[in-house]
């Protein structure tokens, strides 16, 4: 009989996660409509503070609803109406190296609902760039308004000027499956994958463990070794805080308003 650890570093475990997921997600995705799929990351500068309060979940979920919040802004602005937009956000922490990294991937509907005049409006064509602005204006709020601290103010001040036109955010054009359960899958590897798979440990001697990564910047493999305990340490740096949802649902996606808005949305020729 197999062991069960309940977590995204059980193999056994994940696959059983990642099936649960995707039914549960292609429930919520609303038939027929467009999604993108969109990653707003961090400065590197951010890291720490982020990394600092990794045990309290309360500075994550403020920065899940603040990717929902920037996005929709963002088609807001470019629809020039106030809409209720859609959005299913997963958080997650580690990048390829396992160094502790937080971004959001995010699943985001086509467009949005005018709530004032029950009409469903179309995201077509829009220029990427200006999510960088927007995401920067947002994020630097929210951890200015989170902290309340003389000390994150003055970093955040900073790095408006080290990045005064816009904030450099990694959105991803790529495509999406059409599918439910091609779309659901998508972020799937980012909610149940532990944070090194089992393929990229090149070896282990029993103090060292050498392992192999692509390296965002150069675009290339790297391979890093570290000891054993190094290793760990960014392997559990990952684990999120008991009971933490790293996957929210808001506006349109969100339980509440699914049911609501689901079949005015089908109505419209979403």
């Amino acid at each position: 009989m197999g062991v069960s650890y309940k977590s995204c570093f059980c193999l056994s475990c994940a696959k059983k996660y990642v099936d649960d997921f995707v039914g549960q997600v292609s429930r919520v995705l609303h038939g027929g409509m467009n999604y993108y799929h969109i990653v707003l990351t961090i400065p590197d500068q951010l890291r720490i503070p982020f990394y600092r309060a990794r045990h309290d979940g309360s500075l994550l979920s403020a920065f899940m609803k603040c990717g929902h919040e920037c996005l929709e802004d963002v088609v807001g602005t470019v629809l020039r109406r106030k809409l209720k937009i859609g959005t299913i956000v997963v958080v997650q922490t580690h990048g390829r190296s396992g160094h502790y990294n937080p971004h959001l991937h995010i699943i985001m509907t086509s467009g949005g609902i005018n709530e004032e005049m029950g009409s469903w409006f179309d995201l077509r064509f829009f220029k990427y760039e200006i999510i960088h602005k927007k995401w920067q204006y947002h994020l630097f709020r929210m951890l200015k308004s989170h902290y309340n601290s003389s000390a994150v103010d003055k970093l955040i001040d900073e790095l408006w000027k080290k990045y005064p036109k816009d904030l450099v955010a990694n959105v991803s054009k790529g495509n999406v499956p059409e599918t439910c359960g091609g779309l659901a899958r998508y972020p799937a590897k980012y909610v149940a994958s532990p944070p090194i798979a089992l393929r990229r440990i090149i070896s282990y001697d029993g103090e060292y463990v050498t392992y192999w990564y692509n390296d965002h910047m150069t675009k290339s493999r790297k391979v890093e070794t570290v000891e054993v305990d190094v290793f760990i340490g960014r392997m559990v740096q990952h684990i999120m805080p008991k009971w933490f949802h790293r996957v929210r649902y808001y506006g349109l996606q969100a339980t509440k308003t699914f049911e609501k808005w689901s079949e005015r949305d089908e109505g419209s020729g979403a």
